[in-house]
């Protein structure tokens, strides 16, 4: 190892970058020279903010300071998300257990910190969303991942953490899932929460794509026990993605850590898009967003038709979100530089599956239908024409 200097990187900041990033800035490049790009490759709604809370925005832009709030968050907004989760889970949640943060991905930084000291294992599953697994192995955790294929619905079960040699100190669980879209059933759900209740594991309960189901009910984890916590996000269903808002249901033990943790990492979430969010939890802005659902909806339906039809017949059941996971082995056993082809070829950006499985991410891809209808069935026009997908057969 060659010696350090005083601005050499750390040894924690060598995790594998966020592959989609890297389709993202060649997709850019595409739309520069071509003009031509079809985006399937972020979890990205193609639809603005709620009218509601675009209107609040505005509304509190000209008549608030917007100066730093509690660093939990403002009181009204713990209100709303309390309220939302009473309504939407039938839990009992006040706004003292609800902690505010910049997005989910803060919430996890934060949650990672507060729960689990450098050497704690903490598993996942494998597909799994990639900066669970980054965000730990940066901050000195050993990440354990659970194989989960087709045969559990690409989602863990007790019996894989019996077969465990010790309890982990963490297990992460995400309903709808990313990347498969997969939601695990409400009894599997409340086994693993009551097992890791009973093992002294952290059960961290993903539920950002909550309201994003089509025709599976999802549960939370908070229906079974207030010792795991529960993840949330104004960015998927809400529309809010660029907002940077997330939160976490925390037990007792853990929100006055939590606290401090944010006030020294972010102070506060962002002023604008805590008021901004009070109006994402009404009415009608819920009308509105469920008309999204519909739309997402008729376009899953329209991408389940249509796969067998480009060559892509192996994939995860799309229950929520917004996502496909496809097998593409049968074409490559290189998914990243398959997906660079199909971009340079046709202009289609799908996310290689090197992301979000270590072990066969290689021959799987990734498909957002976050967009339009008309962009998701022109891109599949594309790739059907695509010699990349002549082989199918």
């Amino acid at each position: 190892m060659p010696p350090r200097t005083s601005a050499s990187p750390s040894r924690r900041s060598g995790v594998e970058p966020f592959h989609v990033m890297e389709v993202l800035k060649a997709a850019a490049q595409r739309q520069r020279t071509h003009g031509d790009v079809l985006m399937l490759c972020a979890g990205q709604p193609s639809t603005p903010a709620p009218a509601a809370a675009r209107s609040r925005a505005v509304e509190v832009v000209d008549a608030e300071v917007l100066g730093y709030t509690e660093s939990t968050g403002i009181l009204p907004l713990r209100e709303a998300i309390a309220r939302h989760h009473r309504r939407s889970a039938g839990v009992d949640v006040s706004p003292e257990d609800v902690v505010v943060f910049p997005g989910s991905s803060g919430a996890f930084t934060a949650l990672f910190l507060a729960a689990f000291d450098v050497g704690d294992t903490v598993a996942m599953t494998r597909p799994g969303y990639p900066a669970y697994r980054n965000t730990l192995q940066a901050l000195g955790c050993r990440v354990l991942e659970l194989d989960c294929g087709a045969a559990t619905r690409y989602q863990p079960t007790v019996a894989m953490l019996d077969a465990l040699p010790e309890p982990p100190a963490g297990l992460i669980v995400a309903s709808p899932a990313n990347p498969t879209g997969t939601i695990i059933d409400s009894h599997v759900l409340a086994e693993l929460t009551e097992w890791c209740e009973e093992h002294g594991t952290l059960l961290i309960s993903d539920e950002i794509y909550h309201g994003l189901s089509y025709g599976r009910p999802t549960a939370s984890a908070w229906e079974t026990s207030r010792e795991a916590v529960v993840v949330g996000s104004v960015s998927k269903y809400f529309s809010m993605t660029g907002w940077r808002l997330g939160w976490l249901l925390a037990p007792a033990a853990l929100r006055r850590p939590l606290e401090v943790l944010t006030g020294n990492l972010n102070i506060c979430a962002p002023a604008i898009s805590q008021h901004a969010a009070l109006g994402a939890f009404t009415e009608q802005a819920r009308v509105e967003l469920d008309g999204h659902r519909d739309r997402y909806a008729a376009t899953r339906d329209l991408l389940i038709r249509r796969l067998p039809e480009v060559g892509l017949r192996d994939y995860a059941p799309p229950d929520g979100a917004f996502y496909a996971w496809c097998d593409v082995g049968h074409l490559t056993d290189d998914s990243v530089t398959w997906c660079r082809d199909l971009l340079d070829d046709c202009g289609v950006a799908i996310t290689p599956g090197v992301d979000f499985d270590t072990a066969q991410g290689h021959t799987k891809v990734r498909l957002s239908f976050a967009g339009s209808t008309a962009e998701v069935a022109e891109a599949l026009d594309r790739m059907a024409a695509s010699p990349l997908l002549r082989g199918r057969g």
